[in-house]
């Protein structure tokens, strides 16, 4: 096995050779050779799937290789194409390699037993992808509602992170490929990914896929299977989320306070943590007589104004009924502990009861 282990090993230098210049001195011998270590990593993949000790180790060793966090056992599967891909995409190709991939290509067998399809299909469907996400998007003409890019992104991490989790069962491990997917992305764009992912998640099992049927058809163990997995991935894009406060802290100021009153009213782990963090914010306000209105105390603590979070405390009220008794629960209990006052001015609570 230690031997297979190393071959697996391997798999990151062969994919991080097929995009770089070095492919410019490959002739068809090569090429060949190349091609058989795709198909018998593939082959690895189908003895290995059914068994989760080894599915595991192979998974272990291929993220020990630091530069490419993204490479798991499913990786494995998908190497054929991802080879020919990149090769394909690589202009340092001679053009004997590529006239002998392109026909190995298309001698491929394309049909398979699952309902994934292979060879040149499959790369045309990727390749056409790319290309659709890679167009320059427009304004959009209505604001309301994520942007297509950002949606097909959030689509892809849903169904990378169900593939990962019919690979790896142990919840740590796909957290661990989650922190290593979203660390790649910028900050604010790991953040609009994971909220549209969670929205997602919201419209009903299997919805983000096309028809909004459920992925077993209409059975209702399917349906059920596929909610207790979806739970289980939103579970999963919450912890990273509530991992530290600095990341929560981030994620909400980089959100509008409509998106985070619409994801608070269906994950009541977030709407606490929420309130909480809304909470903290409020209590370095304070009542600036002269200008007869809330202030900022210390400006690298309050990291909202007044009219901030007047309206994010305005959008959870006007969310779902729960939602709305939670929050104004919260307010009376802080605006007690603060006093009880009925006054305006003397409470931040008080004052935001009123108002909102």
């Amino acid at each position: 096995m230690e031997v297979v282990l190393g071959q697996v090993e391997q798999l990151p230098a062969l994919l991080a050779v097929s995009r770089s210049a070095l492919v410019r001195d490959w002739d068809s011998l090569t090429l060949d050779r190349a091609l058989e270590w795709a198909r018998y990593f593939q082959h690895l993949y189908d003895r290995f799937r059914a068994r989760p000790q080894l599915r595991e180790a192979v998974g272990r060793r291929l993220r020990r290789s630091q530069p490419y966090p993204l490479l798991g056992f499913s990786t494995l599967g998908r190497c054929p194409q991802l080879l020919g891909l990149a090769l394909l995409e690589n202009r340092a190709l001679p053009p004997a390699a590529c006239r002998r991939l392109l026909r190995s290509l298309l001698q491929c067998p394309g049909a398979g037993t699952g309902p994934e399809p292979r060879g040149p299909e499959l790369l045309a469907r990727r390749k056409a992808a790319a290309c659709l996400l890679a167009l320059p998007r427009r304004p959009p003409r209505r604001p309301p509602g994520p942007e297509a890019q950002l949606q097909a992104e959030a689509q892809l991490l849903l169904s990378r992170l169900r593939e990962e989790g019919r690979e790896v069962r142990e919840a740590a491990g796909r957290l661990r490929w989650l922190c290593g997917v979203l660390e790649q992305l910028p900050q604010p764009r790991a953040f609009e990914v994971v909220a549209a992912a969670l929205a997602l998640l919201q419209q009903g099992p299997g919805s983000e896929q096309a028809g909004g049927r459920s992925r077993d058809g209409s059975s209702l163990d399917g349906y059920q299977e596929s909610a207790a997995g979806d739970g289980c991935t939103a579970g999963l894009l919450l912890s990273w989320l509530l991992a530290t406060q600095e990341r929560f802290s981030a994620f909400c100021l980089c959100l509008p306070g409509s998106h985070l009153a619409f994801l608070a009213g269906h994950y009541s782990q977030l709407s606490r943590s929420y309130l909480d963090l809304l909470t903290s914010w409020g209590s370095h306000l304070i009542y600036d007589p002269l200008q007869g209105r809330w202030v900022k105390s210390c400006l690298d603590k309050a990291e909202l104004s007044w009219e901030e979070l007047r309206q994010r405390f305005s959008c959870l009220c006007q969310g779902s009924t729960l939602l709305k008794e939670q929050t104004q629960a919260a307010l009376k209990l802080l605006r007690t502990q603060d006093g009880d006052f009925k006054v305006c001015g003397l409470s931040v609570w008080t004052d935001l009861l009123m108002e909102v």
